[in-house]
């Protein structure tokens, strides 16, 4: 029997002065992925994504993107050695050129062009996420769900 855990979190991208897109990785000292945490009691997906985003990073002027909320759902053992259900939504929004001072759960971040944070990011179904994401700031979202 398993416990059930819903998390939120963004793809952050800026453009560079040559319009590139970049994204935003954290480290988070095992592994690098995307901002997200827990849905707290009361809050909605899009809420908790930006409430994480500015604890993790202090980041406050995202711009979400229209039409972009895929989930992931994986299986994981929690410290207590229970079986744990988790979903998470990302959404995909952009920031320009704030400063990040980032929380003390992470201990560096990132900001890298598609390729380079493919290599990047630690987890296949955050590699995904990171495909639907370019595909559809690329206007080709279609053709990236068809290829999954």
């Amino acid at each position: 029997m398993s416990r059930d855990q819903r998390s939120a979190g963004f793809v952050i991208f800026r453009r560079g002065c040559d319009s590139d897109v970049e994204y935003l990785l954290l480290d988070y000292g095992r592994h690098w992925d995307f901002t997200k945490g827990h849905v707290e009691k009361g809050e909605d997906d899009l809420t908790a994504a930006v409430r994480e985003l500015r604890e993790e990073t202090s980041l406050e002027n995202a711009t979400p993107i229209p039409r972009f909320h895929h989930e992931i759902n994986y299986y994981f053992r929690d410290r207590k050695h229970q079986l744990v259900h988790k979903t998470v939504v990302f959404f995909l929004a952009e920031v320009g050129p704030e400063q990040i001072r980032l929380s003390n759960e992470h201990v560096g971040y990132a900001y890298l062009p598609f390729n380079a944070t493919m290599k990047r990011l630690t987890y296949a179904s955050s590699r995904e996420i990171l495909r639907l994401a370019h595909a559809h700031l690329q206007g080709d979202a279609t053709d990236a769900v068809a290829r999954k």
